[in-house]
């Protein structure tokens, strides 16, 4: 069945009739209530040709006949407030984000872009993420490496450098022989003015967005070697899980 146009008679409707159809919504297991009207508000956004004038709806329902959309349905209500009152959000500013890129809401991706929280991410530190060679790649090893360390252990060590420049690489050789074996997961160097802390902290939180909890400090070898300052590049993230 098509989903009915939403029309204003210009007369006020009788009790019983309802001028915009109200709809049931289940994303990814939330439920939501809203208009037809509210939905459409943007005609040119993904939710709008979801539920398109004189068309069929192109969802399946669940098992209570309400509209099915296969995404986290987390952050869905701060999409349907901005539709009904065009009020931003102001919490969880980078989730919500996302979700109206993918539900292509054109006016709440502009100023949510100009936000700080997401200005600072894409722009900042995901533009410095990028200039960082194998980033997500060595995250992936320090993540299993951690794991594989955690057997009956509260805690696991993983030993990370930071590269700042290719002059650090020398050092880096002479640093690693103090390290009896160890493995040594390397970040760097890049080419970006950030620092070595600043790299340590976006890796910091990448780790923490997986649901892990994780912290770091300056690594000292067994044989009594430590760098002289915390802008050296060898470092300890500690992963506590329990």
């Amino acid at each position: 069945m098509s989903l009915p146009d939403c029309r204003s008679s210009g007369k006020q409707s009788s009790p019983g009739l309802v001028s915009c159809p109200v709809v049931q919504l289940n994303v990814g297991g939330h439920v939501f209530t809203t208009t037809l009207s509210t939905l459409r508000k943007y005609p040119d956004s993904l939710l709008a040709s979801m539920f398109s004038s004189g068309q069929k709806p192109k969802l399946t329902t669940d098992s209570k006949g309400r509209y099915f959309i296969d995404r986290n349905g987390t952050h869905f209500g701060a999409i349907l407030q901005f539709l009904r009152n065009q009020c931003l959000p102001t919490e969880n500013i980078l989730e919500v984000y996302q979700e109206a890129l993918h539900y292509d809401i054109k006016a709440l991706v502009k100023p949510l872009q100009d936000s700080a929280q997401v200005f600072g991410e894409t722009v900042g530190r995901q533009q410095f993420i990028a200039r960082v060679p194998n980033y997500q790649e060595n995250l992936e090893v320090l993540v299993r490496v951690a794991r594989a360390e955690a057997i009956a252990a509260r805690h696991s060590a993983v030993i990370v450098s930071v590269l700042r420049s290719e002059e650090d690489l020398g050092r880096y050789d002479n640093a690693i022989n103090n390290l009896q074996d160890q493995e040594v997961v390397r970040f760097g160097p890049w080419k970006a003015p950030a620092t070595a802390i600043d790299l340590l902290d976006c890796i910091k939180i990448d780790v923490e967005a997986r649901g892990y909890k994780v912290r770091y400090e300056p690594h000292s070898s067994d044989r009594g070697f430590l760098f002289k300052n915390n802008d050296e590049f060898l470092y300890k993230f500690i992963f506590t899980w329990w």
